[in-house]
């Protein structure tokens, strides 16, 4: 053993290539309408923070995707259901392909497409890639997680809306590359219910930045950003409490305000919010859309886990797992998917209707 291979890469059992991400773009091309549409849905949803659009954004969609043709499926559906909101809701597809683990576990299609701990990283991102734009030519917006700042660079171009998970928001090197997308960000609160290093993400993702990445060709760069004017906060609960009830929201906006900062927020009705129980996400929705009829203008979206079937379902070695149903966080089945986005249509399309009424009120001539 030289002298040299006891100083590096002691603890490192073998390394690899991968493509860069142009040659994987090249391999799953966005068709120029479909690159234009994640355009057009980005600026939809820029509005609707920004206050120019009255649309309420819904993520809907499986904890994470291991099924590509599960995906599709899936896809073709909420695709379906968009049509029939989208006068008054601007559906997102919830894709996942990474997850961050406390300890281990299967750390999603990115990392180990086949499920069986082999991590093909090289054919996760490709098999990602391709479920990307297969659903986005269908014509209905994405939404991810990015957890990997180096696997970033190879489907960014996909997606419309991207969250910051509660155990990275604390991190530099996430609120670094926040700064330079392209899309909303939305930071999740920590694990233990507190806002304090959201807001402080927040304000770190609209500042300039530089930082070291992988460029286009592969090789490895600075990326010197503008800051992200739309990163924003999404509560996801706490520890031991939900966190999306009209006091933690008025108390947020005011922190927000004080802080300098734009109000608007995402709500995840899964995770603390529904206390780890899939079937209670419909009890933070209600109390979401409570809030709404009121005439809280704070709450921008709702985040729900929801799959063709309902549950979840533990990986086991040599058994084929279902395809329709979570293998990570519980969620809701497709019927009651369908049900719960349209109570959220019916309550924008009422309070859309008692605004107006209100406003007209307001016009009349004494």
């Amino acid at each position: 053993m030289s002298y040299f291979s006891k100083l590096n890469n002691v603890n490192i059992r073998s390394v690899s290539a991968l493509p860069s991400p142009e040659e994987i773009r090249q391999e799953h091309q966005l068709s120029i309408a479909a690159g234009a549409r994640v355009v057009a849905s980005r600026r939809e949803m820029m509005d609707i923070f920004d206050g120019r659009s009255d649309r309420f954004i819904a993520i809907v969609g499986p904890c994470s995707i291991h099924n590509r043709e599960s995906a599709i499926r899936y896809a073709e559906k909420l695709k379906a259901l968009s049509d029939r909101v989208a006068d008054r809701v601007m559906l997102l597809m919830r894709c996942y392909f990474e997850k961050p683990r406390t300890t281990v576990g299967w750390k999603g299609l990115l990392t180990d497409p086949f499920l069986d701990d082999s991590c093909d990283i090289a054919h996760g991102i490709r098999l990602s890639r391709e479920i990307l734009t297969r659903i986005v030519e269908l014509g209905l917006p994405v939404a991810t997680e990015i957890l990997d700042p180096v696997l970033a660079q190879y489907i960014a171009d996909c997606i419309t809306w991207t969250a910051i998970g509660a155990r990275t928001t604390e991190a530099q090197t996430h609120r670094q590359l926040a700064s330079g997308l392209s899309m909303p960000v939305g930071f999740k609160n920590a694990t233990d219910g507190g806002t304090q290093i959201a807001i402080d993400a927040v304000l770190a993702a609209r500042s300039h930045h530089s930082f070291i990445g992988v460029l286009d060709d592969g090789s490895v760069g600075v990326f010197r950003t503008k800051g992200n004017p739309y990163a924003h906060i999404v509560m996801r609960g706490g520890a031991s409490h939900p966190n999306y009830g009209p006091e933690y929201v008025a108390y947020l906006r005011v922190v927000l305000e004080r802080a300098g900062l734009p109000t608007g927020i995402i709500i995840d009705c899964s995770h603390a919010n529904s206390g780890k129980d899939y079937r209670r996400q419909r009890v933070a929705l209600d109390g979401v859309l409570q809030q709404i009829a009121s005439g809280e203008k704070t709450i921008r979206g709702i985040m729900l886990e929801s799959n063709l079937k309902p549950g979840s379902q533990k990986l086991e070695p040599g058994r084929e797992p279902d395809p329709d149903i979570s293998i990570t966080d519980s969620c809701i089945g497709w019927e009651e998917t369908e049900e719960l986005v349209m109570k959220t249509w019916e309550v924008m399309k009422k309070t859309e209707a008692k605004q107006f009424i209100v406003h007209k009120a307001e016009r009349k001539e004494p």
